[in-house]
């Protein structure tokens, strides 16, 4: 059984092999005569497919025989016991290939970050020693406190008259009407009407307009929310087929290798029984 599923991995490998010589034959860059990515993708799955099928029917073939056995039941099991092990083996080495490759992808993207970073680190060093020397301590207190007393401003300033209200405090209490309408769900009228003179004073048109866009502005958020809602389950449902389609095909493709798998077997079983016959 063991020397059955060692054939059908070196069979199946051979073959894999001799299809990615012939795929890297079928590349012309240069008269540009290589076949599209569907086509060759079409091409190498069959082309898996056949040589996993006829690596386990040689596997299974040689398993039955050298069993020594003369009956069917016993060859069949044996050639069921090799595609299994086979087909373990085959899972395991796929996973450790997997597995390698992520791994040195993300040792390699580790480096390439580190190598950023430090670049980064080296040009915000250079920037930092140039500010310092064209920026004296009095000017970045001075900018400080300006921006400081600039968010004062903005959040202390709440039921004032719009007009009188600078930008900053306006914007600020726009952003507090808008959060409480997005978590809330609906703001309650006088918020409304607030929401409404605050836009139209730093919009500088009409309350009655500024109705109108901030209506506008909501049935556009509302399109968009649904919009992506709807792109998200049309990707979720893509993904979900693919992924039952995938499915579907890798049992087909372990079905029907048991299938080739009992026929190489039955077929090993048969050889022996003919010779058995023979020697009476």
């Amino acid at each position: 059984m063991l020397a059955g599923a060692v054939i059908a991995l070196a069979v199946g490998a051979m073959l894999n092999i001799l299809g990615a010589a012939i795929g890297a034959n079928l590349v012309d860059a240069a008269e540009r005569a290589t076949p599209d990515a569907s086509t060759l993708g079409i091409g190498g799955g069959i082309w898996l497919l056949v040589s996993h099928l006829i690596g386990l029917g040689l596997g299974a073939y040689a398993a039955a025989r050298l069993s020594g056995t003369a009956d069917g039941t016993d060859g069949s099991l044996h050639g069921l016991a090799m595609w299994a092990t086979s087909t373990l083996v085959s899972a395991f080495l796929l996973g450790s290939v997997v597995s390698g490759a992520v791994s040195t992808a993300t040792t390699g993207l580790s480096s390439m970050l580190g190598g950023l970073a430090q670049g980064a680190g080296n040009v915000t060093a250079m920037v930092g020693n140039e500010a310092a020397d064209r920026t004296d301590t009095g000017t970045i207190q001075s900018v400080t406190q300006s921006a400081i007393e600039r968010a004062q401003n903005a959040l202390t300033a709440s039921n004032a008259d719009p007009a009188a209200m600078n930008s900053d405090q306006r914007k600020a209490e726009i952003g507090r009407l808008v959060g409480r309408r997005v978590t809330d769900g609906q703001l309650a009228q006088p918020e409304q009407d607030r929401l409404a003179a605050l836009v139209a004073a730093e919009a500088g048109i009409s309350q009655d307009e500024a109705r109108t866009r901030i209506q506008q502005t909501e049935q556009e958020a509302q399109q968009a929310l649904q919009r992506t809602e709807e792109q998200a389950r049309q990707a979720a449902d893509t993904a979900a087929t693919a992924a039952a389609t995938a499915a579907y095909w890798a049992f087909a493709a372990l079905l029907l290798g048991a299938i080739v798998s009992l026929l190489g077997a039955r077929a090993g079983t048969r050889a022996v029984v003919a010779r058995a016959a023979s020697f009476r």
